[in-house]
């Protein structure tokens, strides 16, 4: 099967005072019609940066792709003028975000925000538009539809709001749904409640789904497959199974360690030492050389590549890369 995204050596980096940062380096990765992906990794890994260059929302001119290509259905969108890149965010590709209050603008109704998606994308009128926010909300679970149209985003409860922003992204039946941390800021019932939503939604409509996500509980629920992101580049790949029977990167297995699991004593829960390196003074070898507990001579010298160590299991590790 075709691939319906294919990510080719990403490179995004932010322009600063103090110098460059690197924040996406050398990603690559593929996404099939229908697939649900997860990319996983700490604060500051890259991953919703990776959201970002996909959907071309990056901060400029501070953010920009500075090499490599994003193709979706065979067109790099990277190289996408905006003109023709408005026809496809938010009508192809569509993006739920972590913060609901951040992604709807408090001086306007649901209604009218909801709406406008209609109008730019499928030409219609305001009232049309309107009508069809109404059943949109209907669609996502909200009660009264009809009359939470009239509302303004603060007059809604968080789940709610994360509703609207679901509603809002899937208002053209994008092909692709990334949702970025959807359910960080809810209450874990309302949690539930939303990925629910959004498993429905990309089985009843088709969608390929990528998952962003710091909660391992989450992605094992939720994807086929993961990417674990660290320092701005991918250090594991592998069927979300594979992955979490058996994690190969030391820094994967550390993630699955600070686990909490029942029976286990709070004060005994393993955590990885140190921090996420300044990734405008990476280290020379492996990125995660100062954490790692199996460090060779060779890591802090040379950087490993992505070995294959099985079948669509990849990890950049020198102890995979040695067999």
């Amino acid at each position: 099967m075709e691939p319906l995204l294919e990510v080719q050596d990403l490179h995004t980096q932010f322009f600063t005072l103090n110098g460059v940062i690197r924040a996406v380096d050398g990603v690559s990765f593929e996404l099939a019609p229908g697939e649900t992906l997860g990319l996983v990794g700490e604060s500051g890994c890259g991953k919703s940066v990776t959201a970002l260059s996909v959907m071309r929302i990056l901060p400029e001119p501070a953010g920009r792709i500075t090499r490599g290509s994003i193709l979706f259905r065979g067109q790099d969108l990277a190289a996408l003028p905006e003109k023709e890149m408005e026809k496809i965010r938010g009508n192809k590709i569509a993006m739920v975000y972590q913060e609901p209050m951040t992604a709807l603008n408090p001086a306007f109704t649901v209604g009218d925000q909801l709406g406008e998606v209609f109008r730019v994308h499928q030409g219609l009128g305001r009232r049309e538009a309107v009508k069809k926010a109404a059943e949109l909300l209907h669609q996502v679970g909200i009660p009264s539809p009809a009359t939470r149209v009239k509302d303004y985003p603060h007059q809604l409860s968080g789940g709610m709001r994360q509703r609207a922003v679901i509603a809002m992204a899937i208002a053209c039946n994008p092909e692709i749904l990334i949702a970025d941390e959807p359910v960080t800021a809810l209450d874990v019932t309302i949690q539930a409640q939303i990925l629910d939503l959004i498993l429905n939604l990309r089985s009843r409509l088709g969608m390929s789904l990528i998952l962003i996500s710091h909660d391992l509980g989450v992605v094992a629920n939720m994807v086929e497959r993961v990417i674990v992101m660290y320092a701005g580049r991918i250090v594991e790949t592998a069927g979300v199974e594979e992955i979490f029977r058996s994690p190969l990167h030391p820094y994967t297995r550390g993630l699955f360690q600070s686990i909490p699991r029942i029976g286990r004593r709070v004060e005994t829960l393993p955590e990885i030492p140190g921090s996420v390196p300044n990734l405008l003074q990476l280290p020379k070898g492996c990125k995660f050389v100062n954490r790692c507990a199996e460090v060779v001579e060779r890591c802090a010298q040379e950087e490993p590549s992505l070995f294959p160590a099985g079948k669509g299991h990849f990890s950049r590790c020198w102890h995979q890369g040695q067999g």
